[in-house]
């Protein structure tokens, strides 16, 4: 039986961007805030300090940052006539744990959707018509407008000091920007990183093809900095630890030293770690939270009374705590009723490889998680989705991440995969081999979802969260035609003529694989909205049955962009805190 404790005024759970956010922003209440996180407590001294930092074995392969999966995971199917087996080896994406979330190892690419990524629905019909929108195809429109949402991008850039160059700046297109952006009312808080090798290649290669090159907006800091709360940033290293890793310089924005401590200062915010939030409980009527259960690192269970909510966990944690709680009605592919589950979305990624010429170094260990050049030429609606035939499109990049040598193992064509030959091909290609790679959009469908695992269930005996997806024709035909156009600037890069392949028919029928990493940027299964009938929660990320309960994070969007997730829901984060102080505690109840 649950041990109760003392009540407090609002419970957060998880500790990364979201719940950090939140956290910081009514701190100064004066209400009684307890933060709960399943992780660890860390912090960057002693824990990111280097060279312990650098330690490629403990980070990028041995994964120290993420979710436990012996204790907590997922199933997987790509459709319901399958039976979903359960993730037991880091997969297609990474969940981070302990204090800051995905926030402490992310890579920083922080972006700000295009105008049309915020209205996916009513922008293409009003360009194409219905007719365009598969029937399967449930995209919605953001409940908000970019005009509302853009004071609150730039409140996150400037928190997380994002190095980058604007290309539409109030309304005129600035030089060495992205021409196709939305207009921004101010220039990103810090100048672009350093270009390395490989980008400014890439940045050549596209300008004689016609295409639009601009530095990819970066929370890798390009100098030193100190963002409007004081908070101190150190200027990036380039050392080539930074996805999968804690920057030991504090150059990479992270909640776990940008927000959390600024909540701490506060003497009525607790963080408690080690604390897995099991279930929000619910009243009699089932329409008000009384707070939550957890349990503690030896297993025991404690409840938590409060009389706020703020769930600000991953996409999966957060659709599986609404589904265990009975929180919104369960979404069911059959019929399309519910909403808690519908819209789940991932991205699609991939590249050509180039052979950089001999007397060319590329200097693969010098990067950071965001340093790259990248293209918005066919991403977004910036070009004919009639005649390409899908909607939606990718942004094609070329850059250097982290390069450490068991994660970053280039070999030359042909050569073994193990052995002498393997280590002969590794040293002539390592120094001579990059890539452009695209990162696409994907829409959501009624047949992609979240729901509970009738079969399988975690550590504490609650069932794990299913999830049911698989590329649909429209994400193939996305990726066939991005892979075709990245040959074509691999070609001029390298000098050689691209791939004879038609990519087209390597892509059609493919399907997803949960097995190799891709990418963290799964949303939906939350979705905000204007009707509860379509939505979990409404544009202040409350939730329509249980309105003292407020969802944040990428589970909020209806579909995925061409692009990281990040900026967004750092944006959102701040919206939603700023209704919850200025609307919510002045008037509890639905805010809609």
């Amino acid at each position: 039986m649950a041990t109760k404790l003392p009540p407090v005024d609002v419970v957060i759970v998880g500790s990364g961007w979201t719940g950090g956010i939140v956290a910081k922003e009514l701190a100064s209440t004066g209400l009684k805030i307890l933060m709960l996180e399943r992780g660890k407590f860390q912090d960057t001294n002693p824990d990111f300090l280097a060279p312990q930092s650098h330690d490629a074995l403990k980070y990028s392969r041995r994964l120290d940052l993420a979710q436990d999966l012996s204790k907590e995971t997922i199933t997987f199917r790509n459709d319901r006539g399958q039976t979903a087996l359960p993730m037991r080896q880091y997969g297609f994406f990474i969940p981070g744990s302990g204090v800051g979330g995905s926030g402490a190892h992310w890579s920083g690419l922080t972006w700000r959707w295009a105008e049309w990524e915020h209205r996916m629905r009513s922008g293409t019909v009003e360009k194409y018509g219905r007719g365009l929108i598969p029937d399967d195809m449930t995209i919605q429109d953001w409940p908000i407008g970019y005009k509302e949402i853009e004071p609150y991008y730039d409140r996150f850039e400037k928190v997380c000091g994002v190095s980058g160059k604007a290309g539409n700046l109030r309304g005129k297109i600035q030089p060495g920007g992205n021409p196709f952006e939305a207009r921004r009312q101010n220039e990103y808080p810090l100048p672009p990183m350093t270009p390395s090798q490989s980008m400014t290649m890439f940045e050549a290669a596209t300008k004689r093809l016609g295409h639009h090159p601009f530095p990819i907006p970066a929370s890798n800091c390009s100098t030193d900095y100190t963002n409007p709360d004081g908070v101190a940033l150190g200027a990036c290293h380039y050392c080539g630890h930074c996805t999968n890793y804690g920057c030991e310089a504090n150059a990479k924005a992270s909640p776990h030293f940008a927000m959390i401590p600024l909540a701490r200062a506060n003497k009525d915010f607790e963080l408690r770690t080690n604390a897995m939030v099991l279930k929000i409980n619910l009243d009699s009527t089932g329409k008000k939270a009384t707070g939550v259960t957890y349990a503690d690192a030896r297993g025991r269970e404690y409840e938590q009374p409060a009389d706020l909510v703020v769930v600000g966990a991953f996409v999966m944690n957060n659709v599986q705590l609404m589904l265990l709680s009975g929180i919104g009605k369960p979404y069911d592919p059959q019929t399309g009723e519910g909403v808690v589950g519908r819209n789940y979305a991932y991205q699609s990624l991939g590249g050509a490889r180039v052979e950089v010429p001999k007397d060319i170094a590329i200097n693969p260990f010098m990067g950071s998680g965001a340093l790259g050049t990248w293209i918005d030429d066919f991403a977004a609606d910036n070009f004919d989705f009639a005649k390409a035939g899908y909607i939606g499109g990718a942004g094609i990049s070329a850059g250097q991440n982290s390069g450490d040598p068991l994660t970053y193992r280039p070999s030359t064509p042909g050569a073994p995969r193990w052995g002498a030959g393997w280590k002969k091909g590794l040293v002539e290609a390592y120094q001579h081999t990059m890539s452009v790679g695209f990162q696409g959009a994907v829409m959501s469908y009624r047949q992609n979802y979240l729901d509970l695992d009738p079969t399988y269930r975690d550590a504490w005996g609650r069932p794990l969260l299913r999830l049911t997806f698989d590329w649909q024709a429209n994400e193939q035909k996305i990726m066939a035609a991005t892979f075709a156009h990245c040959q074509r600037i691999a070609g001029e890069i390298s000098g050689k003529a691209p791939a004879t392949a038609t990519p087209g028919r390597a892509m059609a029928g493919r399907r997803f694989s949960s097995v190799p990493y891709q990418t963290s940027h799964n949303t939906g299964g939350a979705i905000f909205g204007d009707d509860p009938r379509t939505s979990a929660v409404n544009k202040y990320m409350q939730s329509w049955d249980v309105p003292n309960v407020f969802v944040l994070g990428a589970s909020a969007l209806p579909q995925n962009a061409a692009r990281n997730p990040t900026g967004p829901v750092g944006a959102l984060a701040f919206w939603a805190a700023d209704a919850i102080r200025e609307k919510y505690l002045k008037r509890p109840g639905r805010l809609v």
